[in-house]
């Protein structure tokens, strides 16, 4: 999991691509025997059964920032409330997909196999049948970590569906580090090769936001690319994003007023928020446990990012969970034996925090539901620190 949560800061190779709670992997112990038992997502918190659908997006208008001979791709998967036990389970990841995410995050690769990951139990089936419902769902996009596939996020893309949204959690082409595209093509990390010396970064975020506009046009215009479009909400619609995915979040807010209210889960804001704000929405920043970066970490965009939040805001933090803890990647690497010391909260205390105070922030901005847990510390948390509110 090494490169799971790493920093490659300017000073080391010119590539800050973490956020607060980011800390370089110790060595570990010798890896116990990887035992048969089929690696699974925890279940969805919410009431609803969910679908899943894959979309491939082609942008005609734009070239790729880090291919500029090709036009720029987006991958989807759309989650979203289904008839319970309609279709059939859905995969994971490919064989392919987990070799290229194991081959760059360095001894994961000794506790478990490409093809144990990629067998991984999901809690959602594809051709599901669309719940009928007497009103539309809001719509949530998630964005993920540089290198991290769209994957990552499937513990928090299906709860949410769970709970009543539409997800879209979005590989951008050629930014992680390795996905299966149509036509039997798996793009890998082009952009990692940029290296960014100049601190560029905001590159990537600025350019995700402009995939999301472009996502946006595509799920909620006049001519729709889902076959399910009609399950969304357009008028509520909501971003989250993990690291750069988070930095994307609020840098699409500033160019779209079309996304209502945003998340950045432990991500450096590489694009600036604007002095002007977000429009009075709503943003809420959820790091990992600041204990746990290195004493000259040099990213201050937090510190910086609040005052210029004009909205409803909240600056939480969570004791003892390092960059990867809202990903699937601490629940995962539990079930292999993988001691993540970067992440020293469990995997399943880390999914439950994450689900429970993103759900509630898009209940409370998206859906008008009272979100008490939002209102200030609990002893059911006490893991949750309410450094800004």
């Amino acid at each position: 999991m090494k490169k799971i949560i790493r920093v490659l800061t300017a000073l080391a190779a010119g590539l800050a691509l973490a956020a607060p709670g980011t800390l370089a992997t110790p060595a570990v112990a010798a890896p116990a025997p990887a035992g048969p038992t089929r690696l699974e997502l925890p279940r969805p918190t919410g009431d609803l059964a969910v679908g899943r659908d894959t979309l491939h997006l082609v942008d005609r208008e734009r070239k790729d920032p880090w291919v500029p001979t090709a036009d720029r791709e987006l991958l989807l998967s759309l989650h979203y409330p289904a008839l319970a036990r309609t279709g059939t389970p859905a995969p994971y990841m490919s064989v392919s997909e987990a070799k290229s995410l194991l081959t760059d995050r360095g001894q994961l690769g000794e506790y478990v196999t490409p093809e144990r990951v990629a067998a991984t139990r999901t809690n959602a089936r594809t051709d599901a049948l669309p719940r009928p419902s007497a009103h539309r769902y809001p719509l949530i996009v998630l964005s993920p970590g540089f290198t991290m596939p769209r994957s990552s996020l499937t513990t928090l893309a299906e709860d949410l569906a769970s709970r009543g949204y539409v997800v879209a959690a979005v590989d951008h082409a050629y930014e992680s580090d390795g996905t299966d595209f149509p036509g039997g093509r798996t793009l890998t990390c082009k952009a990692c090769e940029q290296g960014f010396p100049d601190g560029s970064l905001h590159r990537v975020s600025d350019g995700r936001a402009g995939d999301i506009r472009f996502l946006l046009d595509r799920l909620t215009g006049s001519r729709p690319a889902w076959k399910y479009s009609w399950l969304i909400d357009s008028r509520h619609i909501g971003m989250a994003g993990h690291s750069i995915g988070g930095a994307a979040a609020s840098a699409t807010m500033a160019a779209d007023p079309r996304v209502d209210a945003g998340v950045n889960m432990d991500g450096t804001f590489f694009t600036p928020v604007p002095g002007a704000g977000l429009g009075g929405r709503p943003f809420l920043m959820l790091a990992g446990d600041p204990a746990l970066l290195p004493p000259d970490f040099p990213d201050t965009s937090w510190e910086d990012t609040w005052p210029r939040l004009d909205g409803w805001k909240r600056w939480l933090t969570v004791t003892g969970a390092g960059h990867p803890g809202c990903t699937d990647w601490p629940v995962l690497g539990d079930q292999v034996g993988y001691p993540h010391p970067e992440t020293p909260l469990s995997g399943t205390r880390s999914q439950q925090i994450t689900r429970a105070y993103v759900g509630d922030f898009f209940d409370l901005h998206l859906r008008g539901k009272p979100a008490p847990r939002l209102d200030g510390p609990s002893a059911a948390d006490p893991e949750v620190v309410f450094h800004r509110s």
